[in-house]
């Protein structure tokens, strides 16, 4: 069997200024931003003094407003490459199944399935209820029904290329797809894969209708109809974008409610983050994700705690996020230190990663010493494998030194200037060891270029979940992966390692899958190929009046369940 080849899903240096990680840029301020920073302050006092109203009733016509300072290229689910057109697309468009905010699979579009694990096949029964968003193109009655026809020519799009999508990966452990009749679509895969069904909730899964793909061409990115609970209404690019509530929608809540709640969303693009912060304080958006390195020491405490003062006005979601953080060594370039287990795993232990992220995070993310697997995935650690130990770490530097007399451990470590305040830190704890580190600060494009080519020794980097398993952080340590082919940078080998792989792979029980995991990844660090940093955490602010919004591991936004408060009489 085949190991899979994976794409490249290297997170963008810049993502983290969307509010996924925290922006860990070096802070220094020039004179205008100590000045807005002043005028800010005495703003948000009167605010903060203001908005101490409660709430208690919903509001039955409300518009939720969210600002997307990364802008959005696209609003066709086949180019939901990233967390701007992600968002949007999840309250336009439906898939087969969809994941809970405890990444737990249910149903969607397909009310239940069932997997032939003898013919690798996957049988989805469909609901009989779902219908397109209304539009002129569907004829008199301005929709029709969902059909299992409609998956098949939805998949073949995505797989298209002409169509040029980057999600069509998706669909490369598949071997074929048909409809045996409106409700009944199967799926046979190529090999045994257990986690087909966490990537077919990702948005390149959602079903879309051939006629509107026929009308609009390319600019269906603009005129996008789905399923979802919310229908397109307005997108003037790069100033406003308008949803309205899907009065077809076929969910509701358990009390008979249809979903959603809300009556619209409407998205604003500011590019300016502190812009962005004074129309949250202001009530002028519902929420802000992730926090931008300007105000973050104003809105939280060292500890990673709500201000006091913005608690009158906000709360505080938080839930760790699906990227690790780490250091990856170049494991085919020549020298002494680099080439040395003992340096590598001595650069794990001399590191104090709860110390990073207090004064580096503010406590915003988790102390990466339990493996690769970050925390919120089944078959992360629950020991760690690398405490921080500066006694152990100066012993095993001193074995290196002992087998190479006369040589100081030194290594090249390059980053970007985003996390050059990490990778300083980092110098700084390794010298105590008698470990020197040399910084390489590039160009974004640089780095990634030199990193997929294998031109670097030491380098910085993060890795995101595609979909909820464990399983796409682990390809990045099998052989057949190495780069450029894959995402195995460091081009790491071990034969025991390929072939717990391929085992996990057809082993089609959960736990023994992710006991499976727990091994790989703890013999993966045993031989110390990455130094992982930390684990992220997404994290959300979010208006005293907004209920039920929710926060979940990839931090993507779903508003079906969400709802406005009014302030009480």
């Amino acid at each position: 069997m085949q190991a899979k080849i994976r794409h490249n899903n290297q997170k963008d240096p810049q993502a983290s200024s969307y509010g996924f990680p925290i922006d860990s840029r070096g802070s220094f301020d020039t004179t205008l931003t100590a000045l807005w920073r002043l005028s800010l302050g005495l703003f948000l006092t009167l605010i903060l003094f203001s908005c101490n109203t409660e709430f208690d009733q919903r509001d039955p016509d409300t518009i939720f407003r969210y600002n997307e300072s990364g802008n959005i290229s696209s609003l066709d689910p086949a180019f939901a490459r990233n967390p701007q057109n992600i968002w949007p697309t999840n309250q336009l468009f439906n898939g087969l199944v969809q994941l809970d905010d405890s990444l737990n699979i249910k149903p969607d579009l397909a009310k239940h399935w069932i997997y032939n694990d003898s013919s690798l096949t996957y049988t989805f029964i469909l609901r009989d209820s779902v219908y397109f968003h209304q539009h002129d193109l569907f004829g008199a009655k301005r929709s029709r029904m969902v059909t299992a026809a409609d998956f098949v020519y939805s998949f073949d799009r995505l797989k298209d290329d002409n169509l040029a999508a980057p999600g069509s990966w998706v669909l490369q452990q598949v071997d074929h797809y048909w409809a045996s009749n409106d409700s009944t679509l199967s799926i046979k895969l190529k090999q045994a894969f257990p986690p087909f069904l966490g990537i077919l909730a990702m948005r390149y899964c959602s079903v879309v209708p051939h006629e509107a793909v026929a009308y609009f061409g390319k600019d269906f990115r603009k005129n996008p109809i789905g399923t979802g609970p919310f229908a397109f209404k307005l997108w003037i690019e790069n100033t406003k974008l308008v949803l309205r509530r899907n009065p077809l929608y076929f969910e509701y809540d358990e009390k008979g409610q249809q979903l959603p709640y809300l009556e619209a969303v409407a998205i604003s693009f500011l590019p300016d983050k502190q812009s962005e912060f004074l129309e949250f304080t202001q009530g002028n958006l519902d929420f802000i994700s992730g926090i931008d390195q300007s105000y973050k020491d104003a809105l939280l405490t060292p500890q990673g705690s709500l201000s006091p003062d913005y608690a009158k006005i906000a709360y505080m979601l938080k839930a760790p996020f699906l990227n690790t953080e780490y250091v990856g060594f170049n494991l085919e370039k020549q020298g002494a230190a680099i080439q040395s287990k003992l340096i590598r795993q001595a650069v794990n232990y001399g590191i104090d990663r709860k110390k990073m992220i207090t004064y580096l995070r503010n406590g915003i993310g988790f102390s990466a010493d339990k493996g690769f697997i970050p925390k919120g995935l089944k078959g992360s650690g629950s020991t760690a494998i690398y405490p921080y130990d500066m006694s152990k770490a100066k012993k095993l530097v001193d074995s290196f030194k002992g087998l190479n007399p006369g040589i100081r451990p030194e290594l090249s470590l390059s980053t970007n200037s985003q996390y050059l305040d990490l990778c300083e830190y980092m110098q700084t704890e390794l010298d105590k060891i008698g470990i020197t580190v040399h910084i390489d600060v590039l160009p974004p494009s640089t780095l990634r270029q030199l990193k997929n080519t294998g031109g670097l020794e030491l380098f910085r980097a993060s890795w995101v979940a595609d979909y909820p398993d464990a399983e796409n952080y682990l390809s990045l340590f099998i052989s057949q992966n190495f780069t450029p082919n894959g995402p195995n940078y460091t081009h790491f080998f071990k034969r025991e390692i390929d072939s717990l792989y391929q085992k996990a792979l057809t082993e089609q029980q959960d736990s023994l899958r992710w006991a499976i995991y727990r091994i790989m990844d703890e013999q993966i660090m045993e031989q110390a190929p990455v130094v992982p940093l930390y684990y992220d955490m997404a994290i959300r602010f979010v208006r005293k009046n907004v209920e039920d919004l929710g926060i979940n591991a990839q931090n993507f936004l779903f508003l079906k369940h969400t709802k406005k408060l009014t302030p009480k009489n």
